[in-house]
């Protein structure tokens, strides 16, 4: 399944690296930057992630909820997440259900991994409607972070 500009954002239930349930209803009148990766503790990924841990007062400035996404387990997530020093939720799809229902999931993955993370992007505005997406099929590409945050500036 893919999702186009202007659909509203497939509803997702997840548990985060603390073991708590978090789901994208819990951010309505908040917008919402969705980030799929690959997975915890790779380089590209970690350098992904920091950059939004760095930079995290930008989206805080626009009113913007990170979350971030992988096929990694809650237990996973909650190392990486500690030894990074993250400052928003890594959520845990570890059955491939949020991943898949946002056009977001490599079917074969390097090493003959199968239903990973692809890296993306997606800003979900306060009404839960999809107003960027950018989904990449090459893994060591990063995110347009500023076509995100101008994005995110239109939606002041």
């Amino acid at each position: 399944m893919s999702i186009n500009l202007g659909d509203k954002a497939p509803s997702f239930s997840l548990f985060s690296s603390d073991k708590k349930e978090v789901a994208l209803k819990n951010y309505e009148g908040k917008n919402v930057v969705l980030l799929f990766f690959p997975m915890a503790f790779t380089s590209v990924c970690t350098e992904e992630l920091c950059y939004m841990r760095d930079n995290i007062s930008l989206y805080n400035g626009a009113d913007a909820q990170v979350l971030a996404v992988s096929v990694d387990s809650p237990f996973t997530l909650d190392r990486f997440k500690k030894e990074q020093e993250l400052n928003f939720p890594l959520l845990s799809d570890f059955n491939k259900e949020v991943s898949r229902a946002y056009g977001a999931l490599y079917e074969e993955f390097v090493l003959g991994l199968k239903g990973v993370s692809k890296r993306s992007a997606f800003v979900i505005d306060k009404n839960g409607v999809v107003r960027y997406i950018e989904v990449l099929d090459n893994a060591g590409a990063l995110p347009n972070f500023n076509a995100v945050q101008e994005t995110l500036s239109v939606l002041k």
